[in-house]
C-alpha cells in the first residue's frame, strides 16, 4: 500500500506539471491513452479478453463519466492547489463513500459513522478556508468535486463486483476515460512536443504499478488494515510540494487534514469493530 501511495503521488506530480501547461481535460485524456497499453497488457496477462464485451454496460458508461469528471476536475484543482492542499481535500472520499452507501446500497450507517462524516466535512471546510485569497477557492472546490465523483464511482465498483470481473472494470474505465475525455479535449487539444514524452512514459508507469500495487494490498491484507497508509499521500504530497516547487502547506492545510484523517481513520475502525462483532 506504501508502494502504491508513493506511485500515485508520482503520478499527480507528472499530472500537476502538464496541468499547468495543457488543459485539464487534455490532461484527463493523456492519464488514460497513456496507461491504455499497459493496461492491455495486464489484461491479456490475466487471460481476461475472454468475455470482455459481456458487461453490465449501463454502469460502466455512468464509471467513464465519472471517471473523467473526477481526472479533469482533480487536474483542473492542481492548477491552483499544491499536492498536500489537493490530498488533504480529497480523503473526505471515504466518508461520503459511506454516506452514499446508505442511500445507494442500503447499508445501515449508524450515529456514530455519520458524526464522523460530519467531522470530516467540517475538516475539509477548515482547508478550504483561509488562503489569502478568501473562503473557498475554486480549485479547492473542484477537488472536492473530483472526490464525490471518486466516492460514486467506488459505489458502482461494488456493484459491478457482483457480476463482472475486475480486469474488465479497469479495462473498460481506462478505454472510456481516453476516448471521451479525448474527443471533449479535442476541439482545444494543444500540441505535446517530444519533450514532454519522458513526463509521459512516467505518467503512464507510475499509474499502472500503482494500481497492480493497490490490487494486491487489499488481495493480501484486510480492508482496515491496510486503508489507513493510504494517508501516508500527504508526506508524499509535502516532500513533493517542497522538492519541486518549495511550497509548504499552512497551517490551515494541516489542522483540517488532521481532522480529517482523525475521521477516516475512525470510520476504518468502527468498521473492523462492527465486522468483527457480526463475524466473531
Amino acid at each position: 500500500m506504501l508502494l502504491a501511495v508513493f506511485m500515485f503521488a508520482l503520478m499527480d506530480t507528472a499530472m500537476k506539471l502538464l496541468a499547468e501547461r495543457y488543459p485539464a481535460l487534455q490532461v484527463a485524456a493523456l492519464r488514460a491513452i497513456c496507461s491504455l497499453p499497459l493496461i492491455a497488457a495486464y489484461v491479456a496477462w490475466r487471460g481476461a479478453f475472454t468475455g470482455i464485451f459481456r458487461v453490465r454496460w449501463p454502469m460502466h458508461f455512468l464509471r467513464g463519466v465519472l471517471g473523467i469528471a473526477m481526472l479533469a476536475l482533480f487536474a483542473f484543482g492542481l492548477k491552483s492547489l499544491s499536492l498536500a492542499e489537493a490530498y488533504s481535500i480529497f480523503f473526505i472520499a471515504p466518508a461520503l463513500i459511506t454516506a452514499l452507501s446508505m442511500f445507494l446500497l442500503k447499508e445501515r450507517v449508524n450515529l456514530a459513522r455519520w458524526l464522523a462524516i460530519g467531522v470530516g466535512l467540517v475538516g475539509v471546510l477548515v482547508v478550504l478556508r483561509p488562503s489569502g485569497a478568501g473562503f473557498l477557492t475554486v480549485g479547492g472546490l473542484a477537488v472536492l468535486a473530483a472526490a464525490s465523483c471518486y466516492a460514486f464511482s467506488a459505489i458502482t465498483v461494488r456493484v459491478l463486483a457482483r457480476s463482472d470481473r475486475n480486469e474488465h472494470t479497469v479495462f473498460w474505465l481506462i478505454v472510456m476515460i481516453a476516448l471521451g475525455a479525448g474527443l471533449l479535449a479535442a476541439p482545444d487539444w494543444v500540441p505535446i512536443p517530444a519533450t514532454e514524452i519522458p513526463l509521459l512514459c512516467a505518467l503512464a508507469v507510475t499509474g499502472f504499478i500503482g494500481q497492480l500495487a493497490i490490487t494486491e494490498a487489499f488481495s493480501r491484507g484486510e480492508a482496515s488494515s491496510v486503508a489507513p497508509f493510504e494517508y501516508s499521500a500527504l508526506a508524499w504530497g509535502v516532500g513533493l510540494d517542497w522538492l519541486l516547487w518549495r511550497a509548504l502547506p499552512d497551517g490551515w492545510t494541516m489542522v483540517g487534514a488532521a481532522i480529517i484523517i482523525g475521521s477516516g481513520l475512525y470510520l476504518i475502525r468502527h468498521e473492523k469493530d462492527h465486522v468483527e462483532a457480526e463475524h466473531p
